[in-house]
């Protein structure tokens, strides 16, 4: 299909001519939608593409569309969208329905998912366990903490459905969030005592809450109930680990244990190798910890923002801005960018040596990439 059908398509058409009475290849309608900027034009397309039973079974793009639309603060818009699919027939299948409230939870509208799930019976949608999960979800996405548990121990008795291994886990995720680690403890003996068998999600989460709170010896008691419920932890269990040793002081620990999981498995991964490069550098140890960025290649590991967001502060503390130009210059080329504050600490560190040339081609390479010229500049572009 031509360019030209395509605009007349979208902005003109509402019976394609005689000829072309084939609707546009679904894909096609996909990519129409990924691509256009005019968020008004956005809505009009998926509202129109949604009449479509094919397209209604896309998650992805109900996934990107809205979350395009929230990162615009496009509520309303959020709201005709997810509104107008409750006229299909789909919304009697619970699946479908569970897709309104993830999206509205994800969207931060918790009302909307709450208001959606109170219009299930009347929409012919069956309420069962699982979108009682998934308005338990949008609840913590939201950060409705104090909802949450009224809503844990109240509606499933309301709705005759028990709470299952994802509800207990909804509400663990909430108590790690709201900072209330004990009372997530509580949970995981609760689950227990109901007979439900925790998983790995159950243990990674309370793990990861624990040992970032410095609470390393808590952390250790959680993974020996890990090992002892034959749940075998993953590079998750290890990293959310290894964050704690580097918090607790123990570099050298960490290095171990990380020189461990190359031999015997599971694989480390960017995560495990940007906790080793904090504690290095928490350490003042840099040259170590520059090294290990430099074998991530060798690894075929890429970088991400947090490894340069790392590194690249430290060592302008530390006066080496040669090598701080260079990680910048790879973090544009990865786009993994940095704050604007850390990019101008390293063209103020090459303008105080002299080294005009860099700090000019960093600020041009940045603005290039990502910045503007109020965010990134030249020392001499305030005069």
């Amino acid at each position: 299909m031509s360019s030209l059908f395509r605009f007349l398509y979208r902005n003109f058409c509402t019976t394609p001519p005689a000829n072309t009475m084939a609707a546009p290849p679904l894909n096609t309608i996909v990519n129409d939608i990924f691509k256009e900027r005019n968020l008004n034009k956005v809505v009009d397309l998926f509202k129109k593409s949604s009449e479509s039973y094919r397209f209604r079974c896309k998650h992805r793009i109900y996934e990107v569309t809205i979350r395009r639309l929230a990162s615009a603060k496009r509520f309303s818009d959020i709201e005709t969208i997810l509104e107008d699919q409750k006229k299909y027939d789909d919304i009697s299948r619970e699946g479908f329905a569970i897709r309104l409230i993830a999206l509205y939870g994800k969207s931060g509208m918790f009302d909307k998912a709450s208001q959606t799930f109170d219009q299930l019976p009347d929409l012919k949608c069956p309420r069962t366990v699982k979108s009682f999960n998934a308005l338990l979800s949008a609840c913590v996405d939201t950060k409705n903490f104090d909802k949450a548990e009224p809503l844990f121990r109240e509606l499933p008795s309301s709705l005759s459905v028990k709470p299952d291994i994802y509800s207990y886990n909804i509400m663990i995720r909430a108590y790690c969030e709201m900072g209330s680690l004990d009372s997530a403890l509580l949970i995981l003996d609760e689950m227990e005592k109901n007979e439900l068998t925790p998983n790995l999600v159950t243990f990674n989460t309370l793990m990861n809450a624990f040992y970032e709170k410095n609470r390393f010896s808590d952390g250790e008691r959680i993974w020996a109930r890990m090992e002892n419920s034959n749940c075998v932890p993953d590079i998750r269990s290890f990293n959310a680990k290894l964050r704690g040793l580097v918090l607790g002081g123990e570099t050298s620990e960490a290095v171990k244990l990380v020189k461990e999981l190359e031999t015997k498995g599971p694989e480390p991964d960017i995560h495990s190798f940007n906790a080793l490069i904090k504690g290095l550098c928490n350490d003042g140890d840099l040259e170590e910890a520059t090294k290990i960025y430099s074998e991530l290649a060798k690894k075929d590991i890429m970088p991400n923002r947090s490894t340069f967001q790392t590194l690249v502060p430290c060592l302008c503390e530390k006066g080496n801005f040669d090598m701080a130009f260079k990680l910048s210059k790879e973090s544009l080329k990865h786009r993994c960018f940095l704050d604007a504050g850390s990019l101008q600490a390293v063209v103020d560190g090459l303008v105080k040596e002299s080294k005009f040339d860099e700090a000019k081609e960093l600020v041009e390479f940045g603005r290039a990439k990502s910045y503007s010229k109020s965010n990134l500049r030249m020392p001499s572009d305030e005069e």
